[in-house]
């Protein structure tokens, strides 16, 4: 088969590995963006922010040959960031072959005005259809931190989309023995369930720095409030998942995801030293460069629960770990997490 990835960053390149070792002709195209690491790539075969050199046989493009490069494709792999979102709809999606399949790593939510939370793959599809454009765009979600699959860690993912026939060539494509898929058409429940999980890793990741600035020469790792954040986030998201209509599948995968993104990862980075008591705009100073998705996501969230609880749809009393973390990311709170707000009584 041949694949295009388009989209240099990270998480797409990560998937030229899996891709190119499962014998496809591979094509990674960067965007506008990825002029540097495309340069990189053409002169030595590897990523600028990967420790291992691309499987031989990769092609590299720039974004103005896209066309070319996508030529006789099987399907494109989307590797944009939160960020490209409306750039991969006008210069991508509303530009290419409608019968093109199309996958995406985008991780995120829209919310709307009614504090609906739309996925990539729906806000994109409306998007077109306003165009004339009827297309179909499955995505992959699933614990996947990108250096760890470049190093063949054992990786469990799911495809979602609704064409079965679709997300079956596209696992039989990428599927290799250290990269393994699952399928499901719960498009909604999956790309929901991955997107919450960056939101609620930054709360947890807090308690981490948090106790770096409570016991500064203490170098042990502790857990015991890196578990109760822990706890408390996965109800939070369950009820959440539920509003969504996610199934139970897709749940797991957002857990599974969210233990991955507090252990490793730019959310990590910046919920520690968030914790440290380091403010918003110097700790974003001290990550220059690092794409935060979880910021963009977080906010999008807290807004979405605050409109429904306008409305009285939910209890915002039933989220005290997201909407404090929405509210350290404005200024308004310290990063002491509300831990008497996390206790219940079912007596």
């Amino acid at each position: 088969m041949k694949v295009a990835i388009i989209g240099a960053g990270m998480m797409g390149s990560a998937l030229a590995f899996p891709a190119r070792e499962n014998g496809n002709e591979v094509s990674l195209i960067g965007t506008p963006l990825d002029k540097e690491i495309i340069d990189c790539c053409k002169k030595t075969n590897q990523h600028p922010k990967f420790n291992i050199a691309f499987p031989n046989g990769i092609n590299y493009y720039y974004f103005e040959d896209m066309l070319t490069a996508i030529e006789n494709a099987d399907f494109i792999i989307g590797g944009v960031s939160s960020f490209g979102v409306d750039w991969f709809l006008s210069e991508v999606l509303a530009k290419i072959n409608p019968s093109l399949p199309v996958i995406s790593v985008t991780k995120g939510l829209i919310t709307l005005d009614d504090g609906q939370l739309l996925s990539y793959p729906e806000y994109w599809e409306k998007e077109l259809e306003k165009l004339g454009i009827n297309r179909q765009i499955c995505a992959i979600g699933g614990p996947c931190t990108s250096y760890e699959l470049v190093c063949h860690d054992k990786t469990e993912v799911a495809f979602c989309g609704k064409n079965v026939d679709t997300l079956k060539m596209m696992k039989k494509a990428l599927e290799t023995p250290y990269y393994f898929i699952s399928l499901t058409k719960d498009v909604v429940g999956l790309e929901t369930a991955v997107a919450l999980k960056n939101g609620y890793a930054l709360g947890i990741a807090l308690t981490i720095g948090l106790r770096e600035q409570e016991n500064p020469d203490d170098t042990e790792l502790h857990y015991n409030s890196q578990a109760g954040a822990f706890y408390q986030a996965v109800k939070e998201m369950n009820y959440i998942l539920d509003m969504q209509s996610a199934s139970e599948n897709c749940k797991w995968i957002g857990i599974g995801d969210l233990y991955v993104t507090v252990y490793g990862g730019r959310t990590r980075k910046i919920g520690i030293l968030l914790g440290r008591g380091i403010p918003y705009d110097k700790a974003l100073e001290m990550l220059n460069g690092v794409t935060l998705e979880s910021l963009v996501i977080t906010r999008r969230l807290v807004k979405a629960l605050k409109i429904k609880a306008q409305k009285g749809l939910i209890n915002l009393c039933d989220y005290p770990m997201i909407t404090h973390v929405g509210e350290v990311l404005d200024g308004k709170k310290d990063v002491q997490l509300p831990w008497n707000s996390f206790t219940f009584e079912n007596i």
